[in-house]
């Protein structure tokens, strides 16, 4: 990637449905090799903010620049991981068979993969710490095998822009550290890695950056943004959650008690 130039950067850019407007007026620059959360309530437009990024969707208005370019031109270049995989759960195919097809847009298509193709796929694999399961129906796995598996498929297509999509909901701590510290590796290797997420104490945490997203744009910047209780009570429409010193344990004013995952 040329240095300097941002992965993303969206100018005034307004989003939706038909005529309903999920995202209005968006202005976000974000640069190679960051490491940024998104975070918001349910119906916030996170997952738009991912699609309209991703070439999926086509903003209603204003510009966006991907990767340096249109994001249908830099589609090869971009791993996108939606929130629910639309898969056949009982279809006759192995974790190796899911990692693969993160190949087909390098391979071409009625091309069968390579040595290099395989060797790719069995790293991605390894990395995720799916090696002793790489021949298991995907159906047969547990949730949290499932997420690992889908993000090898990701790193198998050797993106420069990662955008996930709430990646390690439902997940356990072992399996959530697992898929930080290769998302962490990731960035630190100048790709660029976006992910939607509800839990504020993760965010903080484990993420360099974080945008707070409230169908706009409320604040991008560094992690400590999603600490301020004004910020927060913006995005959350006046719920102002609190994270304290011991990481899993928030707290909102006036006694409320919430769980350490802000409302999704």
């Amino acid at each position: 990637m040329t240095s300097g130039v941002p992965a993303v950067r969206l100018s005034r850019v307004t989003a939706g449905y038909g005529t309903r407007v999920a995202l209005a007026d968006v202005d976000l620059e974000v640069a190679a090799g960051a490491l940024l959360a998104v975070i918001g309530p349910n119906g916030a437009g996170k997952s738009t903010l991912l699609k309209v990024i991703a070439g999926l969707l086509e903003p209603l208005s204003g510009s966006l620049e991907i990767l340096g370019g249109h994001a249908r031109d830099a589609a090869r270049r971009i791993a996108y991981v939606p929130q629910a995989e639309l898969v056949d759960w009982t279809f006759p195919v192995t974790v190796n068979d899911v990692v693969m097809m993160g190949r087909v847009a390098r391979i071409g298509i009625g091309r069968g993969p390579g040595p290099d193709d395989r060797k790719v796929v069995e790293d991605a694999i390894e990395t995720v710490g799916m090696g002793d399961l790489i021949d298991r129906q995907i159906g047969r796995l547990s949730g949290g095998q499932r997420r690992r598996a889908f993000l090898a498929r990701a790193l198998a297509s050797q993106p420069d822009l990662y955008l996930l999509d709430e990646p390690l909901t439902g997940v356990d701590v072992v399996t959530q550290e697992d898929l930080m510290t290769i998302l962490a590796a990731e960035s630190g290797r100048g790709r660029t890695v976006i992910a939607t997420t509800h839990d504020l104490s993760l965010a903080t945490s484990r993420f360099r950056q974080v945008a707070l997203v409230n169908r706009r744009l409320v604040a991008v910047g560094a992690a400590d943004l999603a600490r301020d209780p004004g910020l927060l009570a913006e995005t959350y429409d006046g719920r102002v959650i609190v994270l304290d010193d011991a990481h899993h344990h928030d707290r909102a004013p006036r006694d409320e008690r919430h769980s350490h995952e802000a409302p999704r």
